[in-house]
């Protein structure tokens, strides 16, 4: 298959190592092109995702949390402003250890990760709670319960809020490929139209417009409520210009985008993911749907089958094949890797690769996609035994 010329150069992997943190024992994640981790509820993938931020933008958020006016100089106070109060025990020194690429991070070092400059942009699980009446908090009116992360998104949504462009935020021409516009817009907004307006006492608030209709925030639905800020701060990584990315950022994490939507919503966020990875990010997410690892899992197995990238498109539904081949073909090239994280017999977290997703596989946890197509196969295992009791 020929390499489109504009096509970004591809990166090595990159592995993240985490012991003996809060509850997680022993994490291994390598991370490729678009990387999915699973697990349980409470198991740490977004404790997981924050290290990785700190990792990569440690300065940035030492940064940010030094200009909202916080302490930064003692490391458990720091634990704690990062990821949420009472997260400083959660570090112990002489027991806990994380490295990214060999390179050691530590409360005492992590000021000093990165430049200064946005690496890795963080979309949060829980989003719509960081919109408060219509309207995104900046970061230094979220309290330090909030983990720094999702402040950091809050004041990037105020931003865009707040800009001289804020007047119709969905559908804009120049943000998205038209046929992603289209699928969002069916899936999700169903031709209605979000944008910022002035409300009777003159307030500008977040609004979604069908019609006569002018909807505030808290009335849309609970897909509408957490896909929008996921959107809107994804426009922050989708330049106007011709410029396919922003120059500093090369990964997105989005913590579970399936929050809230149907199927055919989130293969319209897929889609969008596979724009990301088109335009040269990495891509990370965490999920608990199964949707999202099936992609994955026909992703690899098409690149493994060299497919022609017209069968990516006809995954899609999408029309326009001819506007979608470049990011089809681009999609066919990348590497596709997932990871669960669950609990041990001492309810501690470890992690284990299941990018394989094997269904014949005898590692139960590749076999059934780290859990997530557990529950399915045994309902449809007590129906057939039922079935098969009824018959004798």
């Amino acid at each position: 298959m020929p390499v489109n010329a504009r096509e970004p150069r591809r990166s090595k992997p990159l592995r993240l190592s985490i012991q003996n943190f809060a509850h997680l024992e022993r994490l291994d994640l390598t991370f490729g092109d678009l990387t999915v981790l699973v697990g349980p509820q409470g198991a740490g993938k977004s404790l997981a995702l924050q290290w990785l931020k700190v990792a990569m933008d440690g300065r940035q958020l030492v940064d940010a949390l030094r200009d909202a006016g916080h302490p930064v100089d003692r490391p458990e106070v720091l634990i704690d402003l990062i990821f949420g109060n009472g997260m400083a025990p959660a570090w112990r020194d002489g027991e806990t250890e994380v490295v990214l690429d060999r390179r050691v991070i530590t409360p005492r070092s992590m000021g000093r990760a990165g430049d200064g400059s946005e690496t890795l942009f963080f979309v949060p699980a829980h989003r719509s709670m960081l919109i408060s009446d219509g309207w995104a908090s900046p970061f230094q009116k979220l309290s330090s319960d909030t983990p720094a992360v999702a402040r950091l998104f809050s004041q990037n949504l105020f931003d865009q809020f707040s800009g001289k462009d804020a007047g119709t935020l969905f559908p804009v021409e120049k943000r998205l490929k038209k046929e992603i516009r289209n699928k969002i817009d069916a899936a999700v907004f169903h031709g209605g139209k979000v944008g910022i307006e002035e409300d009777r006492q003159h307030a500008r608030r977040l609004r979604l417009t069908h019609g006569e209709m002018h909807l505030p925030f808290m009335t849309w639905t609970a897909g509408q409520r957490e896909f929008t800020p996921l959107l809107l701060g994804l426009y922050h990584l989708l330049p106007s210009t011709q410029e396919r990315k922003r120059s500093s950022t090369h990964w997105v994490v989005i913590e579970e985008p399936e929050m809230g939507l149907h199927p055919q919503a989130v293969t319209a966020v897929m889609l969008l993911v596979l724009d990301l990875m088109w335009r040269g990010y990495r891509v990370v997410l965490s999920t608990h749907s199964p949707h999202v690892l099936t992609m994955l899992w026909m992703m690899r197995q098409l690149k493994e089958r060299k497919a022609s990238w017209k069968r990516v498109c006809q995954a899609f539904d999408v029309q326009n094949q001819a506007q979608m081949k470049t990011l089809a073909e681009a999609a066919l090239l990348k590497d596709y890797r997932a990871h669960v994280l669950e609990f041990n017999g001492s309810g501690k977290v470890t992690s284990a690769d299941i990018s394989r997703l094997d269904p014949g596989s005898d590692d139960e946890q590749v076999a059934g996609w780290g859990g997530l197509t557990y529950y399915s196969s045994r309902f449809g295992d007590v129906v057939r035994e039922a079935v098969n009791e009824a018959m004798s």
